[in-house]
């Protein structure tokens, strides 16, 4: 397939090197442990009904069909920011309506193949007894302080000993099976720069990347990826202009029905040990489209919020990362640290952005205006200033939820080396399983914002700098290489 979606970010010369995301690893490891749990729930099925399997039972499961009561994103910006993800594109809008059609009747049209006997007793079975290991592995590092690697050592991971152990299992045996049942655009492809580069980042990786997690074999896989973007969905089934995200859903459900007739695996756990990716704010909304997907698979999102749904015992979730040209932005490069050291940071905090979501009019109201100077708010930036400039000018970044809770301002503060002030409601912090925000990140209540600066004020000089080094630490973990990189 030719890259010449405008969606794909991907150019000729040095512009293409930054295109594969180095938090695969970390991603991995975090469905290492999802992958851990769903051993635990196959030997159950061996002994109990696959009804007993689900998280929630399905007539539990009731889609709200109203659908302008649990939508927060106006549909106006919803439309800006697709069309941003891929303006252009070699794929006929046409023909994409009928993308499901074709991908039911090219798939379950096919005789269903019967998979052989040997390889269902055999595979399966060698795995959940590598997990095995890897889980007593993993418990047994949790216990002790001895830890051989330097570069997991301090306080930005919840258990360095754990992370690392379980680093080296996934590095060892964890396997991913990718579907290749659907068709391109919506299916195999995603957006590869603007604001849902998280997502075609990942499938790209996937897809063509040359990562030793993948595996052809189904048979020896731990989890299963469904590899359709919910961006697309939006961009190619959705009818502007509406709130109705049924095409969406439907898409979903259909995806299921094809892989569950075809294959064995998802019937196995009921999809448990299944995954999808979305950066889309709409992609909890598309999970609904089938009850196992929204209550047992693992989704992973950046839209993780817990009050919307999103269950840190089984979800991910995924850092937003705004790249505008398909690229970070040069400007956010770190300085070599002996320049690094003398960088002026006149200002205390720093925020621009639009007036949207229930936080942000709390925050303009207080500091927008402001004559202190040491707290730069504004809602549009004026034209002689920069974004990154003054990003890199302020101690601290303030990053309050928009619509929805993902910010990508999280992401740049970090490249920025600017402590990220979070300002938000629900969010479950991207890598949460593994890193210590607490380390290299302030929470403030939304209910404290007129209290900002004092609170700012109020980080002693030592705690400052223990958050900036945790700060520099921990941006290995949220920046894209060709390929990924292996980061211990």
């Amino acid at each position: 397939m030719k890259k010449t979606m405008e969606g794909d970010g991907i150019g000729k010369g040095g512009e293409g090197k930054l295109i594969l995301s180095a938090f695969l690893s970390v991603l991995c490891f975090l469905l290492v442990g999802s992958a851990i749990i769903v051993a635990s729930i196959r030997v159950s099925a061996l002994k109990e009904s696959f009804g007993s399997l689900i998280l929630i039972a399905p007539d539990q499961y009731t889609p709200e069909r109203n659908i302008n009561n649990y939508f927060s994103v106006p549909i106006l910006e919803l439309q800006t920011k697709v069309e941003g993800a891929g303006s252009s594109s070699l794929y006929d809008p046409a023909r994409s309506v009928s993308v499901v059609a074709n991908l039911i009747s090219r798939n379950v049209s096919r005789p269903i193949e019967s998979p052989p006997r040997k390889r269902t007793a055999s595979k399966p079975q060698k795995a959940e007894e590598g997990l095995a290991r890897a889980r007593d592995a993993i418990r047994k590092a949790a216990s002790t302080r001895n830890l051989s690697s330097r570069t997991v050592t301090g306080g930005i991971y919840r258990n360095p000993q754990a992370f690392h152990r379980s680093y080296l299992e996934m590095e060892k045996r964890f396997k991913v099976f990718v579907y290749k049942e659907g068709d391109l655009p919506i299916v195999h492809d995603g957006p590869c720069k603007n604001i849902y580069a998280s997502e075609g980042r990942f499938i790209s990786e996937m897809e063509h990347g040359r990562n030793k997690f993948r595996t052809s074999n189904p048979y020896s896989a731990h989890v299963y990826f469904m590899p359709f973007s919910v961006t697309w969905m939006v961009k190619y089934l959705y009818k502007p202009l509406t709130y109705d995200v049924s095409p969406l859903q439907q898409f979903v459900s259909d995806y299921v029905r094809v892989i569950s007739t075809k294959h064995p695996f998802w019937n196995r756990t009921q999809g448990a040990d299944h995954f999808m990716l979305s950066c889309h704010d709409w992609g909890p909304h598309a999970s609904k489209g089938n009850a196992n997907v929204y209550n047992n698979s693992i989704r992973v999102l950046c839209n993780a919020n817990s009050s919307e749904g999103f269950n840190p015992q089984k979800d991910v979730s995924l850092p937003e990362i705004h790249l505008y040209t398909g690229n970070i932005s040069p400007k956010l490069n770190p300085l070599p640290t002996d320049l690094n050291h003398h960088i002026q940071r006149p200002h205390l905090a720093f925020f621009a952005g639009g007036l949207h979501g229930p936080i942000r009019p709390i925050l303009l109201h207080y500091w927008k205006n402001h004559p202190d100077p040491e707290i730069q708010v504004y809602e549009y930036l004026p034209k002689h200033l920069d974004y990154y400039t003054l990003m890199l000018q302020s101690k601290f970044c303030l990053c309050p939820s928009g619509h929805e809770v993902a910010s990508p301002r999280v992401v740049e503060a970090i490249y920025a080396e600017c402590i990220p002030v979070i300002l938000s409601r629900n969010y479950v912090l991207p890598f949460s399983d593994v890193l210590n925000w607490d380390a290299f990140s302030l929470h403030v209540e939304v209910s404290e914002i007129p209290r900002l600066k004092e609170i700012l004020l109020g980080v002693s000089e030592r705690e400052y700098l223990r958050l900036k080094e945790g700060v520099k630490a921990v941006r290995v973990h949220f920046v894209f290489n060709k390929p990924a990189q292996r980061i211990i």
